[in-house]
């Protein structure tokens, strides 16, 4: 399928795309607020600057979005059809990052939890996933 947008107005949508404080990650801290976990974002002295960071626990939190990070069977993350070999370096890329990343972490004893913006995120879900990767 081709583009439904003109070279212009693509690159405009694509420049628009915030990296930092997206909803997902909003949705991400208000659900920490409620559980009453205290947390930083984007601490840059760590691999990756994670999303969100729990500090005490030692848990850095990562917020995926499908497309950027290339979410496996996501209907999200379909490349779109024009300049796809663009895309697919790019996108390989950040997973390889990804994975570099976390790497880094785990190496320096961090758990590193990612959440996809895809996927449903509850208080059930979440605190099951902080408990499966930390002692609380």
């Amino acid at each position: 399928m081709a583009d439904v947008y003109n070279k212009a107005k693509r690159s405009q949508i694509m420049a628009s795309i915030r990296g930092k404080h997206t909803s997902p990650e909003v949705r991400l801290a208000r659900l920490l607020k409620k559980l009453g976990l205290k947390f930083k974002y984007h601490r840059k002295d760590l691999p990756g600057s994670p999303d969100v960071v729990l500090q005490r626990m030692k848990i850095a939190l990562f917020v995926n979005g499908c497309f950027w990070h290339g979410h496996h069977n996501c209907s999200r993350a379909t490349l779109p059809q024009t300049n796809r070999k663009f895309w697919m370096k790019k996108i390989e890329k950040n997973m390889k990052r990804d994975m570099s990343q976390r790497r880094k972490l785990r190496r320096m004893g961090w758990s590193v939890l990612t959440f996809w913006t895809c996927q449903p995120l509850t208080p059930s879900i979440l605190l099951s996933r902080l408990s499966r990767s930390a002692s609380w």
